[in-house]
């Protein structure tokens, strides 16, 4: 079978073809570009060019299920300055509106329709590699035998791409790598050139030659190349390299010998610094799409999971970095009642999901704010100060009857009433001091008609409740503060 071109080309695919536009290297265009080719141009002019049929709509899935796939659209959305004009072109991949998408070396094309008909040209131009990174790309792949097979399976590992980097090869697009063209006139990318995006994704899934591709070699011009190296390195060992090959093979598999690796401790450079830790923890996703969720699945509540996650890591990793880490205690584990309070703290959700806490750790939502707040104040100390309330023993009350008198200089004392076994109230003030099982003194004010936490502890009870006091004049609650 033959296209417009008179070349011929196997219609034994329903899901592509592919033919060939002229001959020469794609990827070195005319004019000096340097030996490595960086300067090649995004466009790619002619050359071997794939032409997949429309895609069905994508009704109730993900446009990418690969990490290469997802990688591809989060350059989109790292690039993209508009996040609702993507959310618009993820609407109009989804409903079908792409059509018979193009993919040639530096260059994907497709007429995508609005909703009401009208069709744009839309173009993503993505940089080609030069010769000299194909070279590189080509020696690292021919050793490692691998890639290849999986790359023949229609799979590309991460240590593929991690491998090409090394050899300073970049193979997925990253921020500002997807330039797009429109005949809608918009400088950014718009739904009509998000929606090709979106579309490429769900291509790249089934075959990740097409990303080669769009870089500047086809798949059979790739495995011809290969195929050509790995003769020569063949002829290379058999003209004696081969015992050496073997020597290497040997070593990696029984490692170096003690004597070698102690002698070549004075010549080997020092481990990099490790890196520094992110100021603040990373972004959750987002999982505000156009799907509805499955029966029992919450997507709201998965959002707060999955920031939470992110909160957690960041604080763990701070912890691993501190001075002195490896002496710290072990962090006591929390209780399901507890870990809700600390999620809510940690996580702060909005009402609805705030309830669904609440309610799964047995608190009413206002009791859950207080607990929050005391939380906030001192973790499981603060917590069971609020929920518990305990008994000194008469030793344990004198010392705090004795702290209380000793606080405060004569005459400045407030007056104060026993409301519990270590409890005291502030006479014609909503004010309250508790005494904790450490003897540490925790201010709570009421509210509402309710005692929440004021302040974090303090040894000086004094010093705690002066806490509780200046945040009721911060806050401009009348009656906190007023008693002393």
């Amino acid at each position: 079978m033959s296209d417009d071109y008179g070349y011929d080309y196997e219609d034994d695919s329903p899901y592509d073809r592919e033919t060939e536009y002229g001959a020469g290297d794609a990827d070195v265009p005319d004019g000096n570009y340097g030996a490595d080719g960086a300067g090649a141009s995004r466009d790619g002019g002619r050359g071997p060019e794939r032409t997949f049929a429309a895609l069905p709509p994508a009704q109730g899935r993900g446009f990418a299920t690969s990490w290469w796939g997802r990688a591809w659209l989060q350059a989109l959305e790292d690039t993209a300055l508009d996040g609702q004009q993507l959310k618009q072109g993820r609407q109009l991949a989804r409903r079908g509106g792409v059509g018979a998408v193009s993919v040639r070396p530096g260059r994907i094309t497709a007429m995508v329709r609005d909703r009401d008909g009208t069709a744009h040209r839309s173009d993503v131009l993505l940089q080609q590699l030069g010769a000299g990174a194909w070279d590189r790309f080509l020696d690292m792949a021919v050793d490692r035998a691998g890639h290849i097979a999986a790359l023949l399976d229609r799979e590309m590992p991460t240590h593929l791409v991690e491998d090409a980097a090394g050899a300073g090869v970049e193979l997925l697009p990253g921020i500002g790598d997807l330039e797009p063209e429109c005949t809608c006139g918009a400088w950014d990318h718009c739904p009509h050139t998000g929606a090709l995006c979106y579309q490429v994704a769900r291509l790249l899934d089934e075959d990740p030659f097409v990303l080669l591709l769009m870089r500047g070699r086809d798949e059979r011009r790739l495995l011809d190349e290969l195929q050509v190296r790995s003769a020569a390195r063949a002829i290379r060992l058999g003209d004696g390299a081969a015992a050496e090959a073997t020597d290497d093979a040997e070593r990696e598999v029984h490692g170096v010998p003690a004597g070698e690796a102690f002698g070549a401790a004075g010549i080997l450079p020092p481990l990099p610094a490790p890196p520094s830790a992110p100021d603040t923890p990373g972004l959750g996703p987002s999982l505000d799409t156009e799907t509805p969720p499955p029966p029992g699945i919450d997507p709201a509540v998965l959002e707060v999971l999955a920031a939470d996650s992110a909160v957690r890591a960041h604080r763990m990793l701070l912890d691993a970095l501190a001075p002195g880490h490896e002496e710290q205690p072990f962090p006591v584990e929390l209780t399901p009642r507890q870990d809700a309070v600390r999620l809510a703290a940690d996580a702060r959700p909005d009402a609805r999901v705030g309830a669904r806490l609440a309610s799964g750790s047995g608190r009413a939502p206002a009791d859950l704010d207080a607990a929050v707040r005391a939380w906030r104040y001192g973790g499981v100390p603060a917590l069971a100060v609020l929920d518990e309330e305990w008994a000194p023993d008469p030793e344990d009350l004198g010392r705090a009857r004795a702290r209380l008198d000793e606080a405060w200089e004569a005459g400045e004392r407030p007056a104060l009433r026993a409301s519990g076994r270590a409890r005291w109230t502030v006479a014609g003030a909503d004010l309250q001091l508790r005494l904790d099982r450490d003897g540490r003194w925790w201010p709570y004010r009421k509210e509402r008609g309710r005692w929440v936490p004021a302040g974090p502890a303090d040894d000086d009870p004094a010093g705690a409740l002066a806490g509780a006091e200046e945040g009721g004049a911060a806050d401009g609650r009348s009656g906190a503060g007023t008693a002393i």
